[in-house]
Formats: C-alpha cells, structure tokens, sequence
C-alpha cells in the first residue's frame, strides 16, 4: 500500500468520474486533489508536488495529452495513468512516447482502480537485475515507458513473452512499443499475435484496425500508390 506522503491528481470533466476515483482511493491515506480540466491541472501541478496523475484525455479546452506533454516538461517524474472509455486510445503510441505508465477503461470499479494505482506505485521497487516471472518483466516494461526508456521497454517485454509466450497483453503492449520505436510493420505482427490468442481482445483490434488505416493512407493523409508504405521507417 502506499505511503502517506503520496498524491494523487485525478483529472477528469465527469464529476462521477471522479467522485468514483476519490471514493475507491480515500483507503490508501494518500493525499487526493481533482481537476476539472486540463487548464486547472496545469495550475495545481505549478502549486503542488504530485507523485501519479490519473488523466482523462477527452475534455474541453487543454486536452489531456496537451497535459501529458506539460508534465513531460515540468515533472517528468510524476507517473501518469491515462483513463479512457475505450481501453485504448487513439494516441496511445503518442502517449507512451511522452512516458504515460499504463491505462485505465471506463466504466470502471473501485477494485480495479485500487489495483492499478498499486500496480504503478510498486514498479518502482521492483528490481530489474533479479526480475525474472512475466509479471515482474511486464510490470518492468511498463515502468520503462514511464521513465520513456523505450529501447529497454522493448527487451523487457520480449523477455516476458520468451518466459508466457500465450499472453495477448503482453504482444499488444509491444506492438505499441514498436510503433513508437518506428516500426509499423513489426508492430503489426505483433498485435495480429494478441489476436491469434485472443480474437475477441479489443484492444489489439483497435490498435491493428488504426495502423493498417494509417498505414493505407500514409502520414499525410492521401492513400498510398502500389508498393507504397511497405518500407519500416
């Protein structure tokens, strides 16, 4: 569990939502503040420490990945949960290039909260020398990308997958490491290997249906001529 000195921002325009994150987190002891948008976070990050911020992406104004990128300058770090109503998110691969640790999918409930908060708070203790179980690896990977140490995420999660090679998570998360590392192609396989174990994994449906789209159009947006886009950046 964590220590008393931690805080924790929640940010989000839904005050259920966030009325729900303070709720299944009063338990923790941790010292919770909320945002109503991305404008007043920015604002409380100036006046205050912050250990985790639990960031919605889609509101008003400064949206959430505008925040990510501010925390990026000014607190690099403070670890950044993205909460989100698909359990992806359209930039995700923009988000875990600016170090975001890991994502939460509404609707959600107190348990999952509790989990992941005390999932991203104990990857700091994890030892990376003596991590050797796929849990410790993933957990690992994970706070690599937080740390935005994407070449070392990409060995870690392979590791992983050497150790359980029937886990989806695991693949997804690569081919997200992969896009970011400029590797479209190779990122493809990947999430096409998460649906070969899982067909019905959502989240590795959405990240193949983006790319293959992107991929089909290319980077500004027109379709792509024979052979184009086939080439690894």
């Amino acid at each position: 569990m964590m220590d008393k000195t931690n805080a924790i921002l929640i940010v989000d325009d839904e005050k259920n939502i966030r009325l729900t994150l303070l709720r299944a987190l009063e338990s923790f002891g941790a010292d919770l503040d909320t945002a109503v948008n991305g404008e007043e976070a920015l604002a409380k990050l100036r006046e205050k420490e912050f250990s985790l911020i639990m960031l919605d992406l889609r509101m008003p104004g400064i949206d959430g990945m505008d925040v990510l990128r501010k925390v990026r300058e000014l607190r690099p770090d403070i670890k950044v949960i993205i909460l989100t109503a698909f359990g992806t998110v359209e930039r995700a691969v923009e988000a875990i290039q600016l170090g975001a640790v890991d994502f939460l999918q509404k609707p959600f409930v107190p348990n999952e909260i509790r989990e992941i908060v005390t999932r991203v708070m104990d990857r700091e203790a994890i030892d990376a020398q003596k991590a050797a179980d796929f849990a410790s690896l993933l957990e690992l990977a994970k706070r690599s990308i937080g740390e935005r140490h994407i070449e070392a995420a990409e060995e870690q999660i392979r590791r992983a997958i050497s150790i359980d090679p029937l886990r989806p998570e695991s693949f997804n998360l690569l081919g997200l490491i992969l896009e970011a590392r400029k590797s479209p192609l190779e990122a493809q396989k990947q999430y096409r290997a998460a649906l070969a174990l899982n067909p019905t994994f959502e989240a590795a449906r959405h990240n193949l249906h983006r790319l293959t789209h992107r991929l089909a159009v290319g980077p500004e947006g027109s379709a792509l001529g024979p052979g184009q886009g086939k080439k690894e950046a």
